[in-house]
Formats: structure tokens, sequence, C-alpha cells
């Protein structure tokens, strides 16, 4: 590889989020390692940037696999200037109807295959004083609703390792960056891409409404992923990147929503949350 400019390591870069990212950063003239379960979706991207493009097959839940892969890239490239942890699924589901198995692997996929890969990279950008880390949430990572307990469970743990790792590698000059979409037209509504719990008559209603909001929004989602990728550029070179960046304004309401709903609760309740230390 005989690229310039920044070294962009970007899980499922297939599709969606990550492949939005992966031409945005080509575009701009920086290298672009992309990983995928399958790389022939990256073929045209690499045969029309040889020099600046490489697909590498990686399964981010394959612990050892994602070692070798990090180990292997630091080899030749010598550096990670950026990560983008994108490799994600959506998981339909009532609590009650999601199972061990889907939730363990959920958060095979979500939190602990970007957790490994981050710690493998981390030293040499702390090593370096510079570096950027991407995880691709949710507005989930913030709230949930019927259906998509653990989806949002898994956004939600990937955030607060995120936050707590931000206020850890600032010193070192290192940024994190927690992008929350909305409704974006990704394949993430897709057929093979949702996986969607066996189905319990008691939810019918409530989970009901959210597969079929699912199924009946694939293609027609409001959010431009290109556009999603351009946000993302110009928040890492902000002098002050913020720590969470909503994309789409689905997101923003329903954000501001969530906070005022928790302010009014925390106010409803301050009395008595107040009220349970030790009398003076």
């Amino acid at each position: 590889m005989t690229g310039q400019g920044k070294v962009w390591l970007i899980t499922g870069a297939s599709s969606g989020f990550g492949r939005a990212i992966a031409e945005a950063a080509v575009a701009a003239g920086d290298t672009v390692i992309g990983t995928a379960r399958r790389t022939e979706a990256l073929a045209g991207l690499v045969a029309a940037y040889p020099d600046r493009v490489e697909a590498i097959s990686l399964d981010i839940t394959d612990g050892e696999q994602v070692e070798a892969v990090a180990v292997d890239i630091l080899a030749r490239y010598g550096r990670v200037d950026v990560l983008v942890n994108s490799a994600g699924r959506t998981q339909i589901g009532a609590f009650e109807e999601t199972t061990d198995r889907e939730l363990r692997d959920l958060f095979e996929l979500h939190v602990f295959g970007p957790a490994r890969l981050t710690r493998a990279l981390l030293p040499q950008m702390r090593e370096r004083g510079s570096g950027s880390i991407v995880n691709i949430s949710s507005y989930g990572g913030q709230l949930s609703f019927a259906g998509f307990s653990a989806y949002s469970a898994t956004k939600a743990a990937l955030e607060q390792l995120s936050e707590g790792l931000a206020d850890e590698v600032a010193p070192f000059g290192i940024k994190v960056l927690i992008v929350e979409p909305g409704a974006f037209r990704t394949n993430l509504f897709g057929k093979g891409a949702a996986h969607l719990s066996d189905e319990h008559p008691a939810y019918a209603e409530t989970v009901g409404a959210t597969r079929k909001l699912v199924r009946d929004s694939d293609g027609t989602q409001p959010g431009d992923p290109e556009k999603a990728a351009a946000a993302i550029r110009l928040a890492l070179d902000a002098e002050d990147t913020p720590l969470r960046l909503a994309l789409g304004g689905d997101a923003v309401d329903l954000l501001v929503g969530h906070l005022d709903s928790v302010r009014a609760e925390l106010a409803t309740w301050e009395a008595v949350s107040r009220g349970t230390g030790f009398d003076a």
C-alpha cells in the first residue's frame, strides 16, 4: 500500500455507515483498511483505489482473529489514525422473547468485539500521542422502547465504555466520538440483517408494532449515510470534538424528549431522592 493521508480501520465497511465512511475517507485522500465478514462487497472499492484501500476478512466476535488482525495491520502500516467500530446488526424482540444466546451474541458483536479491537490499538495511539476512536451507537444507546431492549442494552454498554475511555485517553491526545444515528437508509432493517426473536402472542401489540415498523420502513428511512459520514468527519476535525454526535432530526427529537423526561422525573422525585441520607 502506497497511500497517503490518515490510516482508517473501519469494521463493517462493506455496507451502511462503514461503507459511507470508507468512501468519504478515500475521497479525502486517506488510506482505508475495511473489514467485513465477506469482503466481496468491497471488491469494487479496492479495484478503484488499489493503493489506498485494503479489504480484510474479520469476524469481530472472534477474539483471536481480532488480535491477529490488529497485530498484522500495525506491523504493515505502523499506525491506525482513526478506528471506526461500525460492525453491527439489528435485534428485535421483547425482553421475554430474547434468549440468553441472542443476548450474548449481540453483546459479543456490539460490545466485546469493539472493546478487544480498541484495546489492541490503544497502545500505539497512546504512545504516538494522537488518534481517534469512533463508536457507532444509536439514539437507542440513551433510550429504549418495546422490541429494542436487547439492542439498546448493547449500545448503552458501548456508550458508557466510550465515555469512560474518553476521560482516560484525553491526556494522550486521543479523541473518542460516540455516534448516535436515527433512521438512516442502510441495510440495518433489511432482510437477513435484522434478527427477530421468536414471537410470543402476549407482545403482539407492543413489539408487533415495532416489528412492523422495521419491515415497513426498510428502504425509506430519511437519513442519508453519505451526509452522516461527512458529519462524522466534521466532528473529528473540529478543535472541540463532541463526545456524542446525534445524526438525523429524529434522533435529535427523541433524545431531547428523553432528556426532558429524565429531568422531569428527577424533579418530581427529588425530595424523596435527597431524603435517603442519614439524619444530621
